[in-house]
């Protein structure tokens, strides 16, 4: 039996519903107060629409986080360098955490939403998973580099988007000098990686 496509009012519903959802986490003040509920005001759509499109907030928001990433991920797997998987390893790291970074600072609200949606940690999420996964995998043809799954933590745990809020909201520093400074990080990071590397295979002097 074929499987029956979404009548036209239930994707112009779903449609709107991320269009609202969007909207309102962007301009919120707290992504804490953007309820089901004010979605479904928003998009003028009922909540029992909402909830047979989604299920519940955490979906809508996983959707709505998902679709806004969805370029910068096409270009982690399929673009060129520096965020595609042709760039040297070295270049790419820094790429990676930039355009994260970067997304971060333009969906500050709804990242922290999804960060929030946890079970009872941000680490918990498939999206961290799967950025995890990815920055441990090219660490590790970082020459020096020993432990990936560490470092690739240690690394994303900078672009936490309770951090970025911190840093972009609370402390007032702009998104240019947020950048600046987790490049600078970054190349230490892999700096002392390849000096440690180095050191341990320079020959040992005469005494």
């Amino acid at each position: 039996m074929a499987e029956r496509k979404p009548r036209k009012d239930a994707v112009r519903n779903r449609a709107a519903l991320l269009a609202a959802a969007d909207d309102l986490f962007a301009r919120c003040a707290n992504p804490e107060d953007v309820t089901m509920a004010d979605v479904a005001a928003a998009a003028g759509v009922g909540k029992a629409s909402l909830f047979r499109a989604f299920g519940d907030r955490t979906s809508l928001i996983r959707e709505l986080y998902e679709a806004r990433l969805a370029p910068i991920e096409r270009a982690v797997t399929e673009g060129p360098a520096p965020l595609g998987p042709a760039a040297p390893a070295p270049v790419r790291v820094p790429a990676l955490l930039d355009a994260l970074l970067t997304f971060k600072l333009d969906n500050r609200h709804l990242a922290l939403a999804l960060e929030a949606t946890g079970s009872d940690s941000p680490y918990r999420t498939d999206h961290y998973d799967r950025w995890h996964r990815l920055l441990r995998e090219v660490l590790e043809q970082v020459p020096g580099v020993d432990d990936g799954d560490f470092t690739a933590h240690a690394l994303l745990a900078a672009v936490r988007a309770d951090l970025v809020e911190y840093l972009a909201g609370d402390r007032g520093l702009d998104g240019g000098e947020l950048r600046a400074r987790l490049t600078a990080f970054t190349a230490r990071v892999l700096g002392a990686a390849g000096a440690d590397s180095a050191s341990a295979k320079a020959p040992v002097g005469r005494a």
